[in-house]
């Protein structure tokens, strides 16, 4: 695959994260109910309407790339991966959105031999649509299309501005992985704008210790490390895609490194 290539499929990619966004906004504009799947995570019409939207147009794009998607998966219609695959996570942060908050997603990434090579990740509330291709470019656009570059910054003398997840705050595993850093602040959020602020420069550290899916992390992994910030797993290996059962282990995200 060539530049041309994936810049092609970046930009189906970003098409098909707004045209989804569009969709669940109105959903939450008119309202809706919430529902509840196999593992009790919520899920409502505006995840089922994303994901028709998506699933949709990558099948019809790319015909021959496989597409797995997560409310496919719950349902039971589960694609094996393949050397080429898209993931997709129609509405990450459902309980956000349900909740009434803004920090919600949508995740849509291309996966070449188990790693990350592009993904676009929206944010429907702000209408911002974060892009990247790995080892090529990062950049975000805002609500009115305009696009600029993005990059993962050095961490600052001030100490590390850390993210992360809104439902795993009081965990006292985070308390003990963050307690010898140099920390100038912690915020909570849902969802996978927390990999865009570092992608952005706005964040340095964002260590998952709780349980995430593969279709949560391809799209803006990509996109970090686009942007020059790295993701490892706690034994210090890139995250894998492709896994069976679709779960990924703890993981670390972070900025630029010194020498990077």
């Amino acid at each position: 695959m060539d530049a041309n290539d994936s810049r092609a499929l970046l930009l189906l990619a970003v098409q098909l994260v707004r045209r989804a966004s569009a969709a669940i906004m109105t959903v939450r504009e008119q309202g809706f109910a919430i529902a509840r799947k196999s593992d009790d995570s919520p899920v409502t019409a505006a995840d089922h309407a994303a994901e028709a939207l998506i699933v949709t147009g990558l099948r019809a794009a790319t015909p021959d790339i496989p597409v797995i998607a997560e409310e496919e998966v719950a349902a039971g219609r589960v694609t094996g991966p393949s050397a080429l695959f898209w993931l997709v996570d129609p509405l990450d942060g459902t309980r956000e959105f349900a909740a009434g908050r803004d920090e919600f997603a949508v995740n849509v990434g291309l996966v070449r031999d188990a790693s990350p090579l592009l993904g676009a990740v929206a944010l429907p509330a702000s209408g911002a649509v974060y892009a990247g291709i790995v080892g090529a470019c990062a950049w975000r656009q805002d609500a009115a299309g305009r696009e600029q570059p993005i990059s993962a910054r050095m961490p600052p003398a001030a100490g590390l501005d850390v993210m992360a997840s809104r439902h795993y705050a009081d965990d006292p595993k985070l308390a003990a992985y963050l307690k010898d850093r140099p920390i100038a602040s912690v915020t909570n959020i849902g969802s996978a704008m927390k990999f865009c602020r570092l992608a952005e420069g706005k964040a340095d550290l964002y260590p998952r210790l709780g349980r995430t899916m593969e279709w949560d992390t391809a799209a803006p992994q990509a996109v970090l490390e686009a942007a020059g910030g790295t993701i490892l797993t706690f034994d210090g290996v890139p995250l894998r895609y492709g896994k069976p059962g679709w779960e990924n282990p703890p993981f670390i995200c972070t900025g630029k490194r010194s020498g990077g």
